[in-house]
């Protein structure tokens, strides 16, 4: 019988300045669990994804990535409080309710990866 179960899916995040970025993701609150040849393994509960030390900007002007919270609000004071806007030359944007029934907002990162952090409501 197959077994086609998935144990785990990860993205590889792009990084322009490795170093920063590494200090960025901890800093918003991901854990580093393991770092090998150019690749971070950065995770947060069942959550994961895989920081490479490789930057093609046009790769990353479109790089994008989603991440779904209990609490957008409380990520976005989270954000705001470390002043990671300042920081890292990162822009945090505002709150939105979307129309198909989000609370969310945009982080890029230092790479200029875009993050959506968003909420169901």
């Amino acid at each position: 019988m197959e077994n086609l179960n998935i144990v785990e899916m990860k993205s590889f995040v792009p990084a322009k300045d490795f170093e920063c970025s590494k200090r960025f993701y901890q800093q918003i609150g991901f854990e580093m669990a393991s770092e090998f040849d150019g690749v971070v393994y950065f995770k947060s509960s069942a959550c994961a994804f895989l920081l490479q030390d490789f930057y093609e900007p046009e790769h990353c002007k479109n790089y994008m990535m989603h991440l779904l919270v209990e609490d957008a609000k409380s990520w976005h004071e989270h954000l705001l409080k470390l002043n990671v806007s300042e920081t890292y030359d990162v822009q945090v944007t505002d709150l939105v309710e979307q129309p198909w029934g989000m609370l969310e907002f945009c982080l890029t990162d230092p790479s200029g990866v875009l993050w959506r952090i968003a909420e169901n409501k």
